[in-house]
């Protein structure tokens, strides 16, 4: 059985590659019913509008996902825990020459539900590089 760093430490892999995989339906199930997503520059992300970006680009040409996460550290209390990263992004758009690179650190907040470690609350200070 894995620990639950461990499982924590799944989810944010499988949600790497679900993501360069564009599988939202994945991706949705790996976040509590009331997630919550605080990015620079914009008010809170909420689940509906996150669900709604992300079915918005189903079936679309998908950009080319690559990621290099390094967790720093995850810390489990009871049924919930955190975990605060350092997250390099590169993203190619359909058709384009040169990726849009984005670094930065998160700091996510995940609560056990059913047995099942999920996102509850992320805080993401990634940034365009360039």
């Amino acid at each position: 059985m894995q620990s639950d760093e461990e499982q924590i430490r799944g989810v944010v892999a499988t949600w790497l590659s679900a993501t360069a995989a564009g599988d939202a339906e994945t991706i949705l199930s790996l976040m509590t019913e009331d997630v919550v997503f605080l990015l620079p520059g914009r008010g809170p992300m909420r689940r509906e509008e996150f669900a709604s970006l992300a079915r918005a680009s189903a079936g679309a040409a998908l950009p080319k996902f690559e990621s290099v996460s390094d967790i720093h550290e995850v810390e489990v209390s009871g049924d919930l825990a955190y975990l605060w990263n350092r997250l390099a992004l590169a993203i190619t758009p359909p058709g384009a020459d040169r990726p849009i690179e984005r670094s930065g650190y998160t700091l996510s907040i995940f609560r056990r539900v059913n047995g099942k470690w999920l996102l509850s609350r992320d805080a993401n200070l990634v940034t365009t590089l360039r």
